[in-house]
């Protein structure tokens, strides 16, 4: 057994962004129900709430609460990528960023490629009082969970482009059939003409169909699919923040009868299971 100072010179030898990485597994692993379920079941209950008008102020679409929820929701898919950041894939999501805030922007005061809509609802700090800051934290995970996902149901299959990126494309703009009726039902925005999808125009899924693209395409040259399938195989949390994506919008479209999308929410939680990434051992 080594001594004391072994040991410490052994932890000096650990680069700091490893511990870092390490303590972070460490801490979604050691709290996965607590994050992938009760957080969105929590969030669900006061969502609803705040829609329904049956909890007060300040706590009824507190944006920070939401904003803190999201977050936390998100570290299993933030520990799981840490170790795969490289220059390359860093570049890559700040491209992202910077695509999700042009698009949104421009759908804002066009009206393309989404249709026109407005937000009803504080989702916290605003950019030139139009669009969300916090947009990417909200739209990128999506399409990662998406692809995730996509990469563990096609195994081998995986490899070949023209089958992956059709493939994961689907799932995201699926995610967002589950999510918009979900959201315009609570009040997060809504859209001028409405549409006959619970309110939603078809033009906002033509648009889904093409920030999709744009996003994984660029997830494809900013990171190795080996290392992902690799990573995502070896990480039984990296899903974690789909499972809460499941939970939280089901229970939401179930809530006001929106049954398509929460069949389609349920059809998510079952590929989950098929890919044993909707499991909680220990409570």
């Amino acid at each position: 057994m080594p001594d004391g100072d072994s040991a410490v010179a052994t932890t000096r030898e650990v680069p700091t962004r490893q511990r870092l990485e390490r303590r972070l597994d460490g801490l979604v692993d050691d709290n996965r129900f607590t994050i992938a379920v009760v957080f969105p079941t929590v969030g669900a209950v006061m969502l609803l709430a705040s829609a329904e008008g049956l909890l007060p102020e300040p706590l009824s679409f507190n944006p920070y609460l939401l904003l803190l929820g999201v977050a936390v929701m998100r570290l299993p898919l933030i520990a799981g990528v840490a170790p795969l950041l490289t220059r390359r894939a860093g570049i890559g999501l700040l491209g992202l960023c910077a695509y999700t805030y042009g698009i949104e922007f421009v759908g804002v005061l066009t009206g393309y490629p989404y249709g026109h809509f407005e937000y009803g609802v504080d989702l916290g700090p605003m950019i030139a009082d139009a669009i969300p800051a916090a947009l990417p934290l909200f739209f990128l995970p999506l399409v990662l969970n998406a692809y995730l996902l996509c990469l563990l149901l096609l195994g081998e299959s995986a490899r070949n482009a023209a089958l992956r990126v059709p493939v994961v494309i689907g799932a995201v703009v699926g995610m967002d059939l589950v999510l918009d009726p979900a959201a315009v039902a609570i009040g997060f925005w809504s859209y001028d003409a409405g549409g006959l999808y619970y309110g939603i125009p078809w033009l906002n899924y033509a648009g889904w169909v093409l920030s999709a693209t744009v996003a994984v395409l660029v997830f494809d040259f900013a990171f190795d699919q080996g290392g992902l399938l690799a990573r995502v195989e070896a990480c039984p949390f990296m899903l974690d923040d789909l499972v809460s994506f499941v939970i939280l919008w089901g229970f939401v479209n179930a809530f006001y009868g929106n049954w398509v999308p929460a069949a389609l929410a349920v059809g998510y939680g079952y590929a989950l299971w098929q890919v044993d990434r909707f499991d909680f051992p220990e409570r």
